[in-house]
This record gives C-alpha cells, sequence and structure tokens, in this order.
C-alpha cells in the first residue's frame, strides 16, 4: 500500500494509496501558517525540507469531524493524562497513527500507556517511530500489543526536523532491525523516496508498504512516481 503523510496527506485523496492527517493534539495549537512561512526551508546543506512547525494543528476535534474513519488520523500525545480524553473522543473503528517522535515540540511526546488505542475494530493503529528509534524503544511498543510500525519520522537537526534522502540510511536500519526482531509485524518505508527504485529498496529492507510526503512538493516528480506504481507496481 502506499501512503501519503502529513502535511501532504492532509490535502490529498486519491485513488491506490491511504492518506494520513496530522498530525493532531488534544488542544489546538494555534500558529500553524506563520510557522510554515517562518520556518519551512529547502536545505541545501541536507539536500532536503527543513521545519520548526511544532505540532501547530486546530486540534483532535477538528480532524474528527473533517475525515471518514477509512483515513488514518494522526495523533500526537503532549501529557499522559490526556489518554483517556482522546480516547473517548476517537470512534473505536477510527484508523490512527500515534506520533510518539516529533522533533519540534517543547516537550517530548508521550510513549507509555498507549495500548489503550488497541482495538480490533480498527485496520491501522500505527506508531511511527523516531529515525533514531533503538530496539528497546520498538520492544516497549511491542510489549504495550502494537504490531504497525512506520519508519520513520524526521531527523532532529539544530535548524529543524530534517526530511529527505538524509533519512535514508537511518530508515534502512532501522527496517532491518525491527524486521530481524519481529518478522510479523507491518512496516510502512518512508523517508526521502523520489521514486520506484527507492520504494523497492525499502521494500527489499523489510517494508510492507511505502509511505511519501516531501516528494509532493515535485508535482512532476510525485506524478511519475504514482503512475509506475499505480500501474506498474513493484
Amino acid at each position: 500500500m502506499l501512503f501519503i503523510s502529513p502535511p501532504f496527506g492532509n490535502y490529498l485523496s486519491i485513488p491506490h494509496s491511504t492518506s494520513i492527517r496530522g498530525s493532531f493534539t488534544l488542544q489546538p495549537r494555534p500558529g500553524l501558517l506563520s510557522q510554515i512561512m517562518k520556518t519551512l526551508r529547502y536545505s541545501t546543506k541536507y539536500s532536503g525540507w527543513v521545519n520548526k512547525i511544532g505540532l501547530r494543528n486546530p486540534g483532535l476535534d477538528v480532524a474528527l469531524e473533517g475525515y471518514s474513519n477509512k483515513d488514518i488520523i494522526s495523533i500526537a500525545i503532549l501529557s499522559r493524562d490526556e489518554i483517556k480524553s482522546i480516547v473517548r473522543k476517537i470512534p473505536i473503528d477510527q484508523n490512527i497513527e500515534l506520533n510518539v517522535s516529533c522533533p519540534n515540540t517543547e516537550k517530548a511526546t508521550i510513549c507509555e500507556g498507549l495500548g489503550a488505542f488497541i482495538n480490533p475494530e480498527r485496520d491501522w493503529c500505527i506508531i511511527k517511530l523516531a529515525p533514531t528509534a533503538t530496539l528497546g524503544d520498538v520492544d516497549g511498543f511491542y510489549g504495550q500489543g502494537f504490531r504497525q510500525f512506520h519508519c520513520s519520522n524526521t531527523l532532529p537537526k539544530p535548524e529543524g526536523a530534517v526530511s529527505g534522502p538524509l533519512l535514508r540510511p537511518k530508515v534502512f536500519s532501522l527496517l532491518r532491525m525491527v524486521r530481524e526482531a519481529y518478522p510479523e509485524v507491518d512496516l510502512i518505508g518512508g523517508g526521502g523516496v523520489r521514486s520506484i527504485e527507492d520504494a523497492k529498496e525499502y521494500l527489499n529492507a523489510g517494508a510492507d508498504h511505502i509511505s511519501v510526503s516531501t516528494l509532493c512538493f515535485n508535482p512532476v516528480r510525485f506524478a511519475w512516481f504514482y503512475w509506475n506504481w499505480k500501474n506498474k507496481g513493484v
């Protein structure tokens, strides 16, 4: 399966793909547009995009009103006290991704007590790992009951969160590590995918599915990738 990750997953709904919307927090975090304008830049140093958006979003209630249960809503939890409220709000059949690795927040996202979100009514209940995640991190999520992992989120640098080809070596290592430890889990590979050849390399490293995001900054390249994905397969 092809996943379209945020921010482009918020706006694109196309056949033969699944959109991931978000990330959303329990309470609104205003200032999205101003943070995009102030911090989103292409970095020649990293050959990728850098931002310090920091989970600016209109809040979980807006997401639940605007998207269907077939979409995947990405959720970031900033306090363990929020877990019960978020669980109550989300329909039991709403597909979700738990963003436990956003590098741009003023405090770390919550990684414990997340098993409350696991529900057999959901097709997708994904943990989005950091590119620097260790096997111990994965063990912890696996122990809570998670069997779907997205490798990976952006890479923290002094300039901000970096996406693009810089992630690829980290994602390769992460995919192989998780696949070796837990052969039965579902793995999504993403980060710096710019061509079908890149997607094939992630699949060969252990991914079951592929995600793209910054590829969509280049509509022509994305259209060519999508056509190949849809018509030729991998």
